[in-house]
């Protein structure tokens, strides 16, 4: 009788620990093995950058510049790596530590984006004051790390086609193209803010490039001058225009990334709620043996 009861009370528990929704589990962990590659990726990428610039041994000079994109990288990569890790384990395994932890990480970034979102758009005069103060001293900077130089050359050809913060002038905040400058770039702006001119040329910009373009461009007496060579507006104007013209997009993207969190943070608590209640189960049918 005494056995009969065991192999029943057996039975029980292995039909009791199979009811975790194995859809819930399995998709949390495909969620999180795909951002945890993703922030591998990005951490190796901001490794690499730091290793090619031999900060490791010059950490120093992070008080001189404003933005390293590097350490941006670093950073995000090893946020996403260690929360997704926490995440991949959490699931596979059944951890409810590791998936309570993954919850607040999640619960706690979301929370934040809401709250720099709202005050944002609360307080957008100060933001924007902010976002031109980083600017201009990412412009102050724009020599001292060529990460950040190649981030500001990217965004002046090839993304926004602008030339500074508010206007080119701003560019006579940098020690090497204002006007009191010694160096042959005395003057200037930098070759990113040049316009490119079409046709056959155009295509091999990118193998002979003239970076002698923006030589002695505020020094031009009148703006109809400039405008032939230089883009004249600066780029926050001209991010203002971007993101008014693509708010459908950025929203979009918004959205979606805020849809994705909350199903994580859903698929997180589901699984730990059904794994504390296997548990619990468990414990008990043992107790009755």
């Amino acid at each position: 009788m005494e056995r009969n009861k065991h192999m029943v009370v057996s039975r029980k528990i292995r039909k009791d620990k199979t009811e975790v929704s194995c859809v819930i589990k399995y998709l949390m962990f495909g969620f999180n093995v795909l951002f945890w590659l993703v922030g591998a990726v990005c951490l190796a990428i901001g490794l690499w950058a730091w290793a090619e610039k031999d900060m490791f041994n010059n950490i120093g000079k992070l008080t001189k510049i404003s933005f390293d994109p590097a350490l941006f990288f670093i950073i995000t990569g090893a946020v996403i790596f260690i929360i997704c890790f926490a995440g991949c384990i959490g699931a596979l395994r059944e951890n409810t530590g590791l998936l309570l932890f993954f919850l607040a990480t999640i619960g706690l970034i979301f929370a934040g984006q809401l709250i720099v979102g709202v005050l944002a758009f609360i307080y957008k005069d100060w933001v924007k004051d902010q976002i031109q103060t980083q600017v201009k001293n990412m412009i102050v900077n724009y020599r001292e790390d060529v990460d950040l130089q190649n981030l500001i050359d990217w965004v002046q050809e090839d993304w926004l086609f602008c030339c500074g913060v508010d206007s080119y002038k701003d560019w006579e905040l940098n020690m090497y193209f204002n006007c009191s400058s010694p160096g042959i770039e005395t003057c200037g702006v930098p070759s990113s803010c040049c316009i490119k001119k079409d046709g056959l040329h155009n295509i091999f910009k990118k193998s002979f490039v003239n970076t002698q373009c923006g030589h002695d461009m505020m020094l031009k007496i009148h703006d109809f001058d400039r405008t032939t060579y230089i883009y004249t507006t600066g780029c926050i104007p001209e991010g203002q225009k971007w993101l008014q013209s693509n708010l459908i997009v950025v929203a979009s993207v918004a959205v979606g990334i805020a849809v994705v969190q909350i199903l994580l943070l859903c698929f997180a608590h589901n699984l730990r709620s059904d794994i504390k209640a296997q548990l619990a189960k468990w414990r008990y049918n043992r107790g009755a043996l």
